[in-house]
């Protein structure tokens, strides 16, 4: 283990991948990064810069990690800011969440925001622009904040809840996001998949 002082001295290779946030779960071909737990490098999340030049990050795992940083939104915005800034063009983040609507996100008093696939998708400039042309209310935030990221995919991972609902072994999957706009529990937790939109 290894704790950062000197972020001048920690290795820049241009490919890096980082496993943010690991605890005590490291992966074997990453960076792994934590202020607890079995990290390779102890840093805090949300004391900035972070310690990696600018484009040098291919692949950021962030497993069960954003719900627990940015209690205040200007530190949860700057993370998405340092994300952006280390990431090479075309780089991809690995985001998983608890679901908004189940206990899980609930019953941990570390869990500080919800991430939503709209929340991300407020990092999208295109999306921006889209929504600023016809009305939409919502933030800007990848013009806002100088960033732009596109949600590529997004994986649910049911509950019992709904298998105890629904035991039929193939999953309507349509049928649990409708159900899950309206009863809590259905959904455990959610994986999205982000593109980091750079000029080559």
């Amino acid at each position: 283990m290894m704790s950062i002082l000197f972020p001048s001295a920690v290795p820049q290779p241009s490919n890096l991948r980082l496993n943010l946030g690991c605890g005590y779960r490291p992966m074997e071909g990453y960076v792994n990064v934590d202020l607890y737990g079995t990290p390779d490098l102890v840093l805090d999340l949300e004391t900035f810069p972070w310690p990696w030049s600018d484009n040098t990050v291919a692949e950021v795992q962030l497993i069960q990690v954003l719900e627990h940083l940015g209690r205040d939104p200007k530190v949860y915005l700057k993370i998405w800011q340092e994300l952006y800034r280390i990431c090479k063009p075309r780089g991809r983040l690995i985001i998983e969440v608890p679901h908004h609507r189940h206990d899980n996100f609930y019953d941990d008093p570390t869990h500080v925001r919800a991430v939503t696939p709209l929340g991300v998708r407020m990092f999208s400039q295109r999306l921006n622009r889209e929504w600023n042309q016809r009305g939409y209310a919502c933030s800007s935030l990848g013009l806002n904040l100088g960033v732009d990221f596109e949600l590529r995919d997004i994986s649910y991972q049911p509950s019992s809840v709904w298998f105890q609902r629904h035991p039929e072994p193939e999953v309507n999957w349509q049928l649990l996001l409708r159900e899950s706009q309206v009863y809590n529990n259905l959904i455990q937790s959610l994986r999205m998949v982000v593109e980091v939109m750079k000029p080559t």
